[in-house]
């Protein structure tokens, strides 16, 4: 006979102490530590737990006994559910600095580095609808709260668009409001969710892939321009038609409405043609007299006005003087690359994924920039010691790569290069600063600014400086 599993304790009165890592806190039972999302230092709660490990434990929240003097209330009715915005209930100065301790611990404490003091963070003028793009999924089968549930109130619509629930690929939120991406976002979302309940229109199920109803992108400029993209399983003219003239009936002063046929079993759209039902293929964002190109596949900064600062500081790191060769590596669609081209004699961009390139390529002909190259590959094939022979050995370096941070081999080749200054600009100060210490020996980190691209989240973008010893 098996053993029997201890059922997980209750803990009632558990103290809230620290912020945590992921958007989480802490309090101490027992000298374990015991993380409990959405709770602030202060907070004294019941907590039921649900995982256990040798030195922690997590749980949810069952009761709030005492609620801290630090805490706000969370503005948006989906706030603890949709899994976004896990920071809504502290204030944003309290983020600010819980963001600025981020990336001192991951480069001083964790990393082991020797670092200047650290600059005070750019906080992000707007904190609500400042993301330029989202996306919904539609559901079949939508997410139930635990206060639906024990309400025993019958299920009037099973159908959900919204977001996914953290962790459960099949579990999607339906959003009656989202305080990320001005509108048209809402309007739009719950217009396309009226008319589809409406003509009986069947929202996709994941696990049995059934379904016709799949995801709604919606991207926002801040030129005022909006592009909207429906996903359809399955190719219906009759049915596609019907929405997509809905739409542009309801909201004409779309830029651009698009449609894709998906009828792979993952959501992804990269691989597949998109098609141009009314307006453009694609929108426009500007910054600093540039025009970047933004079509439905194009990755830019999803903070505008932050990108832009973020940019800023790049660009002021670089220090760059007229003669200067600039490597812009993890280039993206090239936005770096031609916001510093002013100011240097040549650019060369290298990017992963050939559309990203092409995009760069059409951004610098749009702006009239000459002096940009871009290359597409893998980063650790392409940046070889030929490649640096073929393009000139860099005087700056910009580094943006993803949350994984960059290749040994891509380091070594940088150390061998050689180039005054390095610019480095992450997502993810943990791997930036494994990264940094690769470079210890041959450079020196002189400047250390963090950018809050992302209010009411953990996230924060961190730009460093490192000039040759």
């Amino acid at each position: 006979m098996s053993k029997r599993k201890q059922p997980y304790p209750l803990i009632e009165g558990l103290e809230i102490t620290a912020i945590a890592a992921e958007g989480k806190s802490l309090g101490r039972y027992n000298d374990m530590v015991v993380f409990v999302p959405m709770t602030v230092p202060g907070d004294v709660v019941n907590v039921q737990i649900n995982s256990k490990r040798r030195r922690f434990m997590e749980g949810y929240v069952t009761e709030f006994v005492t609620r801290s003097p630090l805490r706000v209330e969370p503005f948006c009715e989906h706030f603890a559910t949709c899994g976004g915005c896990k920071w809504q209930h502290l204030p944003y100065p309290e983020q600010l600095r819980q963001k600025e301790r981020q990336v001192e611990d991951q480069l001083r404490r964790i990393g082991g580095l020797q670092i200047p003091e650290i600059a005070p963070i750019l906080a992000s003028e707007k904190t609500q609808y400042y993301r330029n793009k989202l996306e919904f999924t539609f559901s079949s089968k939508r997410w139930m709260t635990r206060q639906e549930i024990e309400s025993g109130a019958p299920i009037e619509n099973p159908c959900a668009l919204g977001f996914h629930i953290p962790g459960m690929f099949d579990k999607v939120l339906d959003i009656r409001h989202c305080w990320l991406q001005p509108d048209p976002s809402n309007p739009v979302r719950l217009a396309v969710r009226e008319f589809c309940i409406e003509h009986d229109y069947p929202f996709y199920d994941v696990r049995n892939h059934t379904g016709y109803m799949r995801n709604l992108i919606v991207r926002t400029a801040s030129t005022g321009q909006t592009m909207v993209i429906v996903v359809f399983a399955a190719e219906d003219t009759e049915r596609q038609n019907a929405l997509l003239e809905h739409l542009t009936e309801r909201f004409p002063e779309l830029t651009s409405l698009m449609y894709v046929i998906n009828t792979k079993l993952n959501d992804t759209i990269h691989d597949l043609p998109v098609h141009t039902f009314y307006g453009r293929d694609h929108i426009f964002e500007e910054m600093e007299g540039l025009r970047f190109k933004i079509g439905p596949k194009s990755f830019y900064q999803t903070n505008s006005a932050q990108a832009y600062r973020l940019y800023e500081v790049a660009r002021d790191f670089a220090e760059l003087k007229p003669d200067d060769v600039v490597y812009d590596l993890y280039t993206g669609t090239g936005t770096i690359a031609n916001f510093v081209a002013r100011a240097c004699r040549r650019v060369v961009g290298v990017e992963y994924v050939p559309e990203a390139i092409e995009d760069a390529r059409v951004n610098s002909q749009l702006n009239g920039i000459t002096n940009t190259t871009f290359y597409a590959g893998d980063m650790k094939d392409v940046l070889t010691d030929a490649f640096i022979d073929e393009n000139g050995r860099p005087d700056v370096v910009i580094l943006d790569p993803p949350r994984a941070g960059i290749h040994t081999d891509v380091a070594e080749t940088i150390l061998s290069a050689s180039p005054e200054r390095i610019v480095y600009v992450s997502c993810n100060p943990a791997t930036q600063a494994r990264d940094l210490a690769i470079f210890e020996a041959s450079y020196r980190v002189t400047r250390v600014q963090p950018v809050d691209m992302f209010p009411h989240t953990h996230h924060v973008e961190n730009v460093v400086q490192l000039l040759r010893r």
